[in-house]
């Protein structure tokens, strides 16, 4: 299935029937709208307009098109912010309110904004909740994007603090808790209890984790109300949100996720290629600089059906340049039909294309839609045909989720940990998570992405590259669990409350493998050192542990001759940061012990399956000869995978 979406108030009412008409033409079957019109919805406090709405739906599903509609909460209007400036939020790092004149300009603590919020959803809902044309609502639009949960406001603060009255009951068990004898933080009451921002240097890590705990749950509070309103109004209509990712906003994604029917997610692999390669030599770049890099936009998609365990749809899909990155290449040729291609492979259901046409004015006039602002059709049309025929053809929307061997446990704990406490300024949760991520893909591993509390069951090997928060209900699970368990480092090194174990990390990891960290090194990115393995040499550095184990089987070794990755039974620990080959070649070995299948067919090549269809995709600007065997039935390309090129094989 396609769509796109479309922002008809941009546009004379005259142009509306001509757009839904090629709409439909071209293949489309959804439309998402109404995401940021709450300034057309409602021109004045208590004042609907919805008949400019109204007659766009007619349109639009008068030539068969079904709509998506968008609660416009992320933009709310002048005349409300006048109304109640409380609303804005404050940047937690400079102090300074955040005003109007852009977008996610709302504090989530914020009473008042629920309650507006809440009551354009159900003026939404009451009128489109039956419209047989309208066939799901989006909440919301990229919730959390551009820093935005947290707030460091007066409202912020006093939610924290009772927050923190019912998590703690009592205040001396928050000051034992926080270790606030430390450096006289003790408070006397609740009330006293300030946000961890404006400090003369770094503030409690407890106090930071406790925050981050908070405006998580403060988005989800706000979040949860409209998803109940939809369902009362709305009823048998799908609902979802297009996340973006928990690296990025700090979000519980999987709590975020819970009362929705699916997940979406909005890629552009070439901005995220960009920001992720900030400072990057040119050499890592630019090979990937009009293609995006092979592991970020499936990284995504990945993590996006991981929340729910079920298909995903893209909801906005990079047609071109974008205007948002430091710099926005223009796609290589055939990489919009590529995208897309990747996206149904790795369990997407739906995708849609932002943006109908570029719009000739405000913040986004230089993003590229698929018609331009006179009409005329950008290079993304031809490609995008190409794709709905191609997935037409091969069936995509018939072929199951293939069960997946290899999981990643991931959650937002892990990154709120990491960024309290770097102790390195080379170690960052998402670039070890990324890591891990992209050898098991270079490998042509399926993956899926879990939470602590999913069923471990369907798994041969979970991995766990940075959990530094375990409890006993994961080691138990682990326990009864007959997958192998690999480790990253950091694993179980801190209590519930940001402290240190005092049995020493991994703490309760340790009933699963007989270790003790007795020291964590951290070094300069450019200064690794040696990690010796199956008699081979490789590096190790940023993160470098000291570990007792005596009682556990060495694997590899650091130059000195300690140990670095050890093992007991079915669980392994790794001490340190790796190289790249270091994790191919050992993730490589692990599976095949496992009986994983493996297609390590390149470094630009990538593998993923969807039912009993193999997808191939060539990042490289030169052909690449796919090594298949001879059982291989081709039904897409050619042996001979071209420049950016995709092929498919049913195995």
């Amino acid at each position: 299935m396609f769509g796109v979406c479309y922002y008809p108030e941009h546009w004379p009412q005259a142009q509306w029937n001509k757009d839904a008409a090629m709409m439909a033409d071209l293949g489309l079957t959804y439309v998402r709208i109404g995401e940021f019109a709450w300034s057309r919805l409602e021109p004045k406090p208590g004042e609907y307009n919805f008949d400019w709405l109204d007659d766009a739906v007619a349109c639009l599903t008068n030539v068969g098109l079904k709509v998506v509609m968008g609660t416009p909460t992320a933009t709310p209007p002048k005349w409300l912010i006048d109304q109640h400036p409380e609303i804005l939020p404050v940047d937690p790092d400079t102090g300074r309110t955040r005003g109007f004149g852009s977008r996610r300009h709302y504090d989530f603590s914020s009473a008042v904004y629920l309650r507006e919020s809440k009551r354009i959803t159900e003026a939404l809902a009451k009128r489109y909740g039956n419209h047989d044309g309208v066939v799901g609502w989006q909440t919301d639009n990229e919730l959390c994007c551009h820093d935005t949960a947290l707030s460091g406001s007066e409202l912020a603060q006093e939610g924290f603090q009772d927050w923190c009255r019912q998590r703690y009951s009592s205040i001396d068990r928050l000051n034992s808790d926080w270790g606030n004898v430390f450096w006289s933080m003790e408070y006397r009451d609740f009330s006293e209890i300030e946000l961890p921002i404006g400090a003369v240097t770094e503030t409690s890590p407890a106090h930071r984790l406790a925050y981050r705990r908070f405006s998580s749950e403060q988005v989800i509070a706000y979040h949860n109300p409209m998803v109940q309103i939809i369902r009362q109004h709305a009823p048998g209509k799908f609902i979802t949100h297009n996340f973006i990712p928990m690296n990025e906003t700090g979000v519980d994604n999987f709590a975020l996720a819970a009362p929705l029917d699916f997940t979406s997610y909005d890629n552009y692999p070439l901005g995220r290629t960009d920001l992720l390669l900030t400072g990057a030599p040119k050499e890592q770049l630019q090979p990937y600089m009009r293609t995006g890099h092979p592991d970020f936009a499936t990284y995504y998609h990945d993590q996006t059906r991981g929340l729910l365990n079920r298909g995903f749809w893209v909801m906005e899909q990079q047609p071109g340049p974008v205007n948002w990155a430091n710099n926005n290449p223009r796609p290589a040729p055939g990489m919009i039909r590529f995208w897309t291609l990747e996206a149904f492979a790795h369990g997407a259901d739906c995708v849609c294309y932002f943006r109908w046409r570029q719009a000739p004015f405000a913040q986004e006039q230089m993003h590229a839609g698929l018609l331009r602002p006179d009409n005329s059709k950008t290079e993304a049309w031809p490609e995008a045909e190409r794709a709905m025929a191609e997935v037409a053809a091969l069936d995509i929307g018939n072929q199951s989720l293939q069960p997946v061997s290899v999981a990643i446990v991931t959650g937002a704990e892990g990154l709120w940990v990491s960024d309290i406490e770097k102790q390195g300024e080379a170690y960052d949760f998402n670039n070890v998570q990324l890591s891990y991520y992209s050898a098991l893909r270079e490998l042509g591993i399926n993956i899926d992405f879990i939470s602590v509390d999913s069923d471990f069951t369907p798994y041969s090997m979970i991995i766990a590259p940075s959990l530094p928060i375990v409890d006993q209900t994961f080691v138990d699970k682990c326990q009864a669990s007959s997958a192998q368990f690999i480790f990253g480092p950091r694993a179980g090194a801190k209590t519930p409350e940001f402290g240190y174990p005092g049995i020493l990390p991994p703490g309760l990891l340790q009933q699963l493998i007989p270790i003790r960290v007795l020291s964590v090194e951290t070094l300069r990115a450019d200064c690794t050192e040696g990690l010796n393995w199956n008699n081979q040499q490789y590096q190790s550095g940023s993160w470098r542990e000291q570990l007792d184990a005596t009682e556990a089987t060495v694997l590899a070794r650091y130059e000195d001759n300690q140990p670095a990755v050890v093992t007991q039974n079915r669980f392994t620990y790794m001490g340190t940061l790796t190289d790249r080959e270091f994790l191919l070649d050992f993730f490589q070995q692990h599976c095949q012990q496992a009986g994983i299948p493996i297609y390590r067919f390149g470094a630009d090549i990538r593998v993923s399956q969807r039912g009993n269809l193999l997808f191939a995709f060539n990042y490289s600007n030169q052909p690449r000869e796919l090594p298949l065997d001879a059982q291989a039935q081709l039904i897409l390309g050619t042996a001979t995978i071209e420049p950016h090129g995709v092929t498919v094989w049913r195995g």
